[in-house]
C-alpha cells in the first residue's frame, strides 16, 4: 500500500503533533481527522498514523519521564492486556464503512476528552487503580485502538482523570507510554496481514516529530496549549461528523 496526499496537509501535521504531545498523546486521532478532512481515503492511513504515533508519543514519554511523572506500577496492568489485544485489533480486517463509523466515534470521543475531561483532580483525592478494572480496560482499549489505527491515549486519559487514578501530569506520562506500546503492537498486527510503503509519508513524519518534540517539552516543563487544544477539538468534531455522516447519508 502507498499513501498519496496533498502537500498542504503537511504543516497541519506539525500543529496536531504539537498540541497532542503537549498532553502526552501521539496524535493518531488528529492525523486521521486531517486525512478525513482532506479527503484522503486509503487503507494505509491507519498504519501511517500508528508510525507517527510511535515517534511523537516517544518524545512525550521521554520528556514526562525526565519530569518525574512516570509510574511503571500504574502502567503495566493496562499494557499487559492491551498489547495482545492491539495486535489482534490490527490484524482484524473490517469494511470501510465500519472503519469510518468506528473512527468517527473515536474522533468525537477525543473531542469530548478535550472539551469536558480536562479538569485535574484535586490534591489529596487520587485513588489506587484496581487490577480488576485496569486489565479489562486495557484489553478493550487495545483492541479498538489497534483496529482503527490509534494508540488509545484519548480513551485512557479521561478514564484516569475521571476515576481520579492520576493527576494531569501523570496521566500524560502513562498515556504516552501506553500509546507507544499499543501503536507498536497494533502496527505489527496491520503489517502481518498487509504491507505498506512508508517512504511517501516521510514529510509527515518530519513534521510530526518536530511538532511532537516542541509540544511535549512545553507540556512537561511549561504550559499546555489550551487554546490550540480547543481548536483541535473543533477539528475532531468536524472530521468525526464527516466520517459518520458519509456512511449514513451515502449508504
Amino acid at each position: 500500500m502507498t499513501l498519496t496526499y496533498p502537500w498542504e496537509i503537511v504543516p497541519f501535521f506539525f500543529l496536531v503533533a504539537f498540541v497532542y504531545s503537549s498532553v502526552g498523546h501521539g496524535g493518531a486521532s488528529g492525523y486521521l481527522a486531517l486525512f478525513a478532512l482532506f479527503g484522503v481515503a486509503s487503507p494505509a492511513v491507519a498504519p501511517v498514523a500508528l508510525v507517527l504515533n510511535i515517534f511523537v508519543a516517544s518524545t512525550s514519554c521521554w520528556h514526562y519521564y525526565r519530569g518525574g511523572h512516570f509510574s511503571w506500577k500504574m502502567l503495566w496492568p493496562f499494557v499487559a492486556s492491551s498489547l495482545p489485544a492491539a495486535f489482534l485489533g490490527g490484524f482484524t480486517a473490517i469494511s470501510p464503512e465500519v472503519f469510518s463509523v468506528l473512527l468517527g466515534a473515536a474522533l468525537l470521543l477525543a473531542a469530548g476528552r478535550i472539551f469536558f475531561w480536562n479538569t485535574p483532580p484535586e490534591v489529596g483525592t487520587l485513588r489506587n487503580v484496581p487490577l480488576r478494572a485496569s486489565i479489562p480496560i486495557g484489553g478493550a482499549l487495545g483492541f479498538v485502538s489497534g483496529m482503527i489505527g490509534i494508540g488509545g491515549g484519548v480513551f485512557l486519559s479521561p478514564i484516569l482523570l475521571l476515576f481520579r487514578w492520576a493527576d494531569v501530569k501523570r496521566t500524560a506520562a502513562i498515556s504516552s507510554a501506553f500509546i507507544v506500546l499499543n501503536s507498536i503492537s497494533g502496527l505489527a498486527g496491520h503489517l502481518s496481514r498487509s504491507s505498506f510503503d512508508m517512504a511517501g509519508a516521510l514529510p509527515l513524519v518530519v513534521a510530526a516529530v518536530g511538532g511532537g518534540f516542541l509540544g511535549s517539552r512545553m507540556g512537561a516543563f511549561k504550559l499546555s496549549a489550551r487554546i490550540l487544544q480547543g481548536v483541535l477539538g473543533v477539528v475532531l468534531v468536524m472530521a468525526g461528523a464527516k466520517l459518520i455522516g458519509k456512511v449514513f447519508w451515502m449508504g
